[in-house]
């Protein structure tokens, strides 16, 4: 029997007879023989080879001084300070030397970096309330739940920002100086425009003012345990860059992909001798404002002087990582040409 209309039928479900439907298109279907393919993977181990090294020289122009200030010189007693919890929260000041040997040119980014701090822990990331940073008022009152332990404090008052991403934040402070001829002058580093602009300007807000002072829309929140100064007082010199828009809580916000990692604190103002033209070479003086601890978690504290170039810092893994795909690539080609060459196109050996 035929199909019954308004029913369906046993080819009902029959696609259309159209050349796309019943794959009838025309199409090209590459031959895949010696002649073609060994010229190609040739051309891929050329070209993963030229980028290597293309990248390797552009690594190598970058300039990069890094020292490790954990227990170095003074610094060695505010570590053994901060190993007693009850110092928790104090400041305690020490000063290393830097020694460049050879002058920094150019834009010089000043980071600070950390060693066994893992900050890709899923809770850890997830300890935040994103609603309270872009400046609800309701989450600054009533934290998230995902802020818990850091969401109040002992008193039971909201803490802001809310937690244990903030809670943790990066709070040692550097003055750099250097010793020109017996006469430290100090460094300029420029402390604003270090984070992200989108993080600046669309992620972190602060709450509305209306007409109220920065420390007035914060009443009734609490620091977090921490940290030294509450949100509203991070920056004393520039009050448009505190509350939740600060620079240094931003770039501590976005977290590390490592346990090992470096994060920006300021960039070299080379609007004055002797540093128009970068860093100069010499000798060099750091006081720092010692507060974070990291004995809990084995961790190390360095300082990073770098230049930068359109490829970032120095980091060599994607050129090695291409002169290794190159060499790779090359010895396929050649153990693939050895056995054409051998066998011939009929896959017997031709000797025989």
């Amino acid at each position: 029997m035929g199909k019954v209309k308004g029913k369906p039928g046993p080819l009902a479900r029959r696609p259309d007879n159209s050349a796309f439907k019943q794959q009838r298109l025309p199409a090209w279907s590459p031959m895949l023989t010696a002649n073609t393919v060994l010229p190609f993977f040739y051309f891929m181990a050329l070209i993963c080879m030229l980028l290597g090294v293309w990248l390797l020289l552009t690594v190598q122009r970058t300039q990069e001084v890094k020292m490790d200030y954990t227990k170095a010189g003074e610094c060695s007693r505010c570590f053994e300070k901060l190993k007693n919890e009850s110092n928790a929260g104090q400041s305690c000041i020490c000063t290393v030397v830097l020694h460049i040997e050879k002058p920094l040119k150019g834009d010089v980014f000043f980071y600070y970096g950390l060693k066994n701090f893992h900050q890709n822990l899923r809770r850890y990331m997830d300890s935040r309330d994103d609603g309270q940073m872009v400046g609800r008022k309701t989450n600054l009152k009533n934290p998230s739940s995902y802020c818990m332990p850091f969401d109040r404090d002992q008193n039971g008052l909201p803490i802001a920002p809310c937690g244990a991403v903030a809670n943790s934040m990066f709070n040692d402070s550097f003055t750099l100086y250097y010793n020109k001829l017996g006469s430290p002058v100090k460094v300029p580093l420029l402390r604003r425009g270090i984070s992200w602009y989108t993080d600046k300007n669309v992620k972190y807000r602060n709450p509305k003012m209306d007409n109220l002072t920065l420390a007035q829309v914060f009443e009734g929140t609490a620091k977090p345990l921490f940290w030294q100064k509450p949100v509203y007082e991070l920056d004393p010199f520039d009050q448009t860059n505190n509350g939740f828009i600060n620079d240094d809580l931003i770039v501590w916000m976005r977290e590390a992909a490592f346990p090992n990692f470096k994060k920006l604190y300021g960039v070299l103002h080379r609007g004055d001798d002797p540093f128009t033209k970068g860093l100069p070479a010499g000798t060099y003086t750091i006081e720092i404002s010692y507060n974070f601890p990291v004995q809990h978690f084995q961790g190390r504290k360095e300082l990073v002087l770098t230049t930068l170039t359109w490829f970032g810092g120095q980091n060599h893994f994607l050129p090695i990582a291409y002169l290794v795909t190159s060499s790779l690539i090359l010895l396929v080609a050649i153990v693939l040409t050895v056995v054409w060459w051998k066998f011939g196109k009929t896959g017997m050996n031709m000797e025989e």
